[in-house]
């Protein structure tokens, strides 16, 4: 059975865009070089962060082609999450709301992918 287990992003600015991820999650980065920054979660899944002119073959497609998804247990935690990610400045690209799958955000990185919070209906 294949296992994805690993996930990168084109960055604009590896600097910026670890100091995003590592304030948000309270992760810090397993290594980071000037064109790589990685990340896992405790759940083992990896993230990296690759500095876009880096990339090879170069990278298609316009900033903020992706979206990550947490999942949360409870709507009190979409929110509290939703909190937290204000308070530190995310920008917030739908705020609060039930949708058809459940009660979700979404915030947006330093490159505009989108970080979806979000508790399923039951």
């Amino acid at each position: 059975m294949l296992n994805a287990n690993f996930l990168n992003l084109y960055v604009e600015d590896l600097l910026e865009s670890a100091r995003f991820y590592e304030d948000l999650t309270g992760l810090k980065p397993l290594s980071l070089s000037p064109g790589y920054a990685l990340f896992q979660f405790p759940s083992g899944i990896k993230l990296g962060l690759w500095l876009r002119s880096d990339v090879s073959p170069a990278a298609a497609g316009g900033p903020g082609a992706s979206e990550i998804c947490f999942q949360e247990e409870s709507d009190a935690a979409v929110d509290e999450r939703f909190s937290d990610w204000t308070s530190k400045g995310a920008v917030i690209a739908q705020p609060s709301t039930r949708m058809s799958f459940g009660y979700t955000f979404t915030a947006q990185d330093p490159d505009g992918h989108r970080l979806r919070v979000y508790r399923l209906s039951a």
